[in-house]
């Protein structure tokens, strides 16, 4: 068995091109014998993951929203789903906004920009779709030793404010709502600060406290 699964790592690798490192999915999960992965991990395209006997791992892609659950075998990772051998993979279509998952300092501020121009604006034109979470509880990327404020704009609510704590977050990098027991609203319109990024996105109307796959509400500030 381990012959034949260095043989299908071995095949893997000989197909697989050089890939940047760019992040093409999340671990959510990880049962079982998985070496070198932990949940919450990014992986990159062209990752091979080896899963022991009665392990899984689930991923969420980023660019094509889907989520998979991969039992045993033999994983590579690609852009967009994996390629999976001696395993089973079950995947599914999950809610989430790629722009949410995926901006960058540049389009947030621009973005937040653009929101504010929005709110002060007496025009009647419907505004430009903000990035969308589908669960009221944010899953925040960011660094540890700052304050996270979340704002909203679209009316009143009270301002949240969030000490980012080594202690308090996941991995030191992920600080999440729903561990902290805080929520938006669902339709709302709210405005992220931390530092001196400005980051808009919206909760999504049919957002609901129930839980939520991580990168369906995935906001990654850095």
């Amino acid at each position: 068995m381990r012959s034949l699964i260095g043989a299908v790592v071995g095949a893997l690798y000989v197909a697989t091109p050089a890939l940047a490192e760019t992040p093409a999915a999340i671990v959510e999960d990880v049962q079982g014998k998985v070496d070198g992965i932990a949940f919450m991990d990014y992986v990159a395209p062209g990752k091979i993951i080896k899963l022991g006997p009665k392990a899984s791992i689930t991923l969420s892609y980023l660019k094509s929203c889907l989520r998979e659950t991969i039992s045993e075998g033999v994983v590579l990772v690609g852009t967009e789903q994996s390629t999976v051998q001696l395993g089973e993979v079950k995947r599914d279509k999950v809610p989430c906004d790629t722009n949410a998952a995926q901006l960058s300092e540049r389009e947030a501020n621009q973005s937040a920009a653009t929101t504010f121009r929005t709110v002060r604006s007496d025009a009647k034109s419907a505004p430009a779709k903000l990035p969308t979470i589908y669960g009221v509880a944010p899953l925040v990327q960011a660094k540890s030793g700052g304050t996270l404020v979340i704002e909203r704009t679209d009316g009143k609510e009270p301002t949240i404010s969030v000490p980012l704590r080594n202690e308090t977050m996941i991995g030191g990098k992920f600080y999440d709502f729903a561990k902290a027991g805080k929520s938006l609203t669902p339709g709302g319109s709210y405005l992220a600060i931390l530092g001196a990024k400005r980051y808009a996105f919206q909760v999504d109307a049919g957002a609901t406290s129930s839980p939520t796959p991580i990168v369906g509400r995935l906001l990654r500030l850095e």
